[in-house]
């Protein structure tokens, strides 16, 4: 049986996987890893490098798992490349890949190092069906792994954890809270018509925005106030500034465009806490 629906042969194949690399999605938890990496000052690259191709690979195992359920399962897309069989290869892969990369963390830094990154597989294949069918999954699943690949990059590399990076990766997870729930309102009917619960249909349209505004404000203003009391550099309130700027376009979108301007602006927040924390280092 071909690993592709649509043609045979290795290229198609390739093809079919190739597919399921998703940029938009898969750039925010690699580039994650990247600033846990930056964030330690005297990061050794090959560990970095490591770190971050794990959290691709349990990145590339939600997507294949959610196409493949929302697919062969609920029948929610019209096509995939990928036939069953192919879907079940490439998680396997993948999901060596990704083991595989753990255990080499789990030698070269320590087994906390290891166990710290396997959540993001554990969330990935998870997702779907299991943990988008509630509102705190659907909702925080996608976001806590970004959260995780933070801590992760920063771990490898001094194998151990700040207040400072930690208070990082939750307030990006909370910004990323905020535009998932954006996110959702998009498939709002499909999703209550097959008892999936995420914050839209719980909540309703309207309230859910507030709540998404509500908390991308939160973020925000905690940035502002760790960077005044020290936690952060002070420069880090700019990436607040920044997003704000963003947020303040996106209120006035739909859903569907609201959410690509908030990820791409959730990028430009990274960006300028990245410099914020380059020209100011932590330790």
């Amino acid at each position: 049986m071909s690993l592709a629906r649509h043609g045979e042969g290795p290229t198609a194949a390739l093809e079919a996987f190739g597919s399921q690399i998703h940029p938009v999605f898969m750039l925010p938890p690699v580039a994650a890893s990247a600033f846990g990496a930056v964030l330690a000052v005297d990061f050794a690259v090959p560990l970095a490098i490591l770190h971050m191709a794990t959290a691709f690979c349990a990145l590339y195992v939600a997507h294949l798992k959610d196409g493949y359920v929302d697919f062969y399962l609920r029948e929610e897309d019209d096509d995939h490349p990928l036939s069953a069989r192919g879907c079940r290869v490439g998680l396997a892969g993948a999901s060596a890949a990704f083991f595989g990369g753990c255990l080499t963390l789990g030698v070269l830094v320590d087994p906390v190092a290891a166990l710290l990154t396997l959540p993001g597989w554990v969330i990935g294949y998870l997702h779907a069906p299991q943990l988008d069918l509630h509102p705190v999954g659907a909702t925080a699943g996608y976001p806590a792994g970004i959260g995780i690949a933070l801590l992760g990059g920063f771990y490898v590399q001094t194998s151990t954890l700040t207040v400072p990076v930690v208070a990082y990766a939750v307030v990006f997870t909370t910004i990323l809270c905020g535009i998932k729930t954006v996110d959702d309102a998009t498939d709002y009917a499909y999703d209550r018509s097959i008892g999936k619960r995420t914050v839209a249909v719980v909540l309703g349209r309207r309230q859910a925005r507030r709540f998404a505004h509500l908390l991308m404000v939160a973020g925000m203003a905690a940035v502002v106030l760790l960077a005044v009391i020290g936690v952060f550099p002070l420069m880090a309130a700019g990436a607040s500034a920044v997003f704000g700027g963003v947020l303040a376009v996106a209120r006035r979108a739909d859903a569907k465009h609201a959410t690509m301007l908030l990820i791409r602006g959730s990028y430009l927040f990274l960006a300028v806490l990245v410099v914020a924390a380059w020209l100011q280092p932590l330790e």
